[in-house]
């Protein structure tokens, strides 16, 4: 049975490799010439970019993947713990994230006395979420609510906190405004302000401190290829710069996956691309899961204004990874999800791999990737792209004495109109749908589609955006196939 699987990012190279395993004949079909999708790797001058991912958090998630297939993430790539985790620039100067849980716990009780115990009482509970959060709810197909009467889901519906939202629950750890910032940054990779994400999503804050956060050396990028390699090892094809322009039928199920003037015969096609393209643009009407209000209605995650930046001289002050709330949270919040605006005085992100990977840079240099949230559908302009930069080039040197633009070697841009045209992302987005209440499980789009063998995987659908949910998607909907499409013995 010829399954085809469109593009070759996380969830669709994880696809690939579940049901090469149990013996489907697999051909994934990529746009770009290589493996990554919203991951891939840009190289310039000596400096090497991970376009997209950087952070690495829930290593188990990773782990388990590859014991599936007998491996260890270290037959693959090198992880190195990342000590601090990260600084956060506040107004008043940074503030380090140690990995140790007693440091964290001695840096909550400097700033607020009392706030240790709260701390360790919250992380206990964040700990329950993520056990039945990672291993439960998120590895249900979500196509009905009997999936979750499950004696252990129910017991701990109470528990999960899915109607209270993070922010609430965060006021009673802390009342220090920076203490707050700092609990409620990991929910910002959801895609909802932090009033508007479950509680349920402590569990990203026990991902967070005590899980800690990594990095593979040679990048994210070195992630991407090592599922690449995998895939290959379990005889997945791979034909790259194959771009899917539509689909054939017949009696209601997809017969031949067209490439331009190629047409490709398949019994199974799981779709890695953006659902809401897949859906609206390559489907024949009369084949389309959802209508184009619905895909209107959808409340997605942010898009990003993206800058890849090479220095010829290390900048001071800088952790691996640096977020800059040295402004207003709320004002940034609105006008990505209330009022859609360019902000005024944004918050951002940065990493700099070039501390921990030599091999990021060339010697004496360094290797920045600047992410600043931007609300969907905004259509940026090289005016506003060069606009913001100047912004936060600006607010990094009052912070460190550095100033970017004298140093910089090389730059590189990437926004609304990048992600439409390497991605077609729906409105632009960079991180999916976003994960509200109102668009969790059941309520995300299906992982099937109305097509009798159309499956989707990734951020669009569940378990949600994000690297890990993105690999659990690939075993989920692999599962999936199998009860409905298994191999003839």
């Amino acid at each position: 049975m010829h399954a085809v699987i469109i593009g070759a990012g996380f969830s669709g190279l994880s696809t690939a490799s579940y049901l090469a395993q149990k013996g489907y004949e697999v051909t994934v079909l990529e746009k770009h010439d290589g493996p990554g999708g919203r991951g891939r790797q840009w190289k310039s001058e000596g400096f090497t970019f991970d376009m997209g991912p950087s952070w690495y958090w829930m290593p188990d998630v990773f782990e388990t993947f590859f014991s599936h297939f007998g491996k260890k993430t270290s037959d693959y790539y090198t992880l190195d713990r990342l000590d601090p985790s990260y600084s956060i620039f506040y107004e008043d100067g940074p503030m380090a994230i140690p990995a140790s849980m007693d440091e964290m716990e001695a840096l909550f009780e400097r700033v607020e006395p009392g706030s240790a115990l709260r701390l360790r009482a919250f992380l206990k509970d964040a700990a329950y979420k993520y056990d039945v959060g990672i291993n439960d709810l998120v590895r249900k197909p979500s196509r009905s609510l009997f999936e979750f009467a499950d004696s252990r889901v129910l017991k701990g519906l109470l528990q999960l906190d899915l109607l209270s939202n993070i922010r609430s629950s965060i006021k009673k750890v802390v009342k220090n405004p920076q203490l707050q910032q700092l609990l409620e940054f990991p929910v910002l990779f959801l895609g909802a302000t932090p009033s508007n994400t479950p509680a349920l999503y402590s569990l990203m804050n026990y991902a967070d401190m005590a899980l800690g956060t990594w990095y593979p050396q040679g990048g994210m990028y070195a992630v991407v290829e090592a599922f690449y390699s995998l895939a290959k090892e379990q005889g997945v094809r791979f034909e790259f710069s194959k771009e899917v322009s539509g689909f054939e039928y017949n009696h209601g199920a997809i017969s031949h996956v067209l490439c331009g003037e190629d047409r490709i015969s398949c019994d199974l096609v799981v779709a890695s691309a953006d659902y809401a393209h897949v859906d609206q643009h390559l489907l024949a009407p009369a084949y389309r899961k959802y209508s184009p209000k619905y895909w209107a209605k959808r409340k997605m995650a942010p898009s990003s204004m993206l800058y890849y930046v090479g220095l010829d001289a290390p900048i001071p002050g800088i952790e691996h990874h640096s977020l800059f709330f040295d402004a207003p949270f709320d004002a940034h919040a609105d006008a990505i999800y209330t009022d859609a605006r360019w902000p005024e005085k944004p918050l951002f992100y940065m990493s700099a791999a070039s501390k921990t990977d030599a091999k990021a840079a060339p010697e004496g240099g360094e290797a920045l990737f600047i992410l600043i949230p931007t609300a969907p559908g905004l259509e940026d302009t090289d005016e506003i792209l060069a606009h913001y930069y100047e912004l936060v080039a600006e607010r990094i040197k009052e912070h460190v004495g550095y100033d970017i633009r004298e140093h910089q070697v090389i730059k590189r841009s990437y926004a609304y109109r990048d992600f439409v045209k390497d991605y077609h992302a729906h409105q632009g987005n960079a991180y999916g749908l976003a994960n509200t209440l109102d668009q969790t499980a059941i309520l995300k789009p299906s992982i099937k589609g109305k097509v009798s063998n159309l499956y989707y995987v990734g951020q669009l659908t569940v378990p949600g955006p994000g690297v890990p949910p993105c690999i659990i998607s690939g075993e989920v909907v692999a599962l999936e196939i199998q009860k409905e499409h298994p191999l003839r013995s």
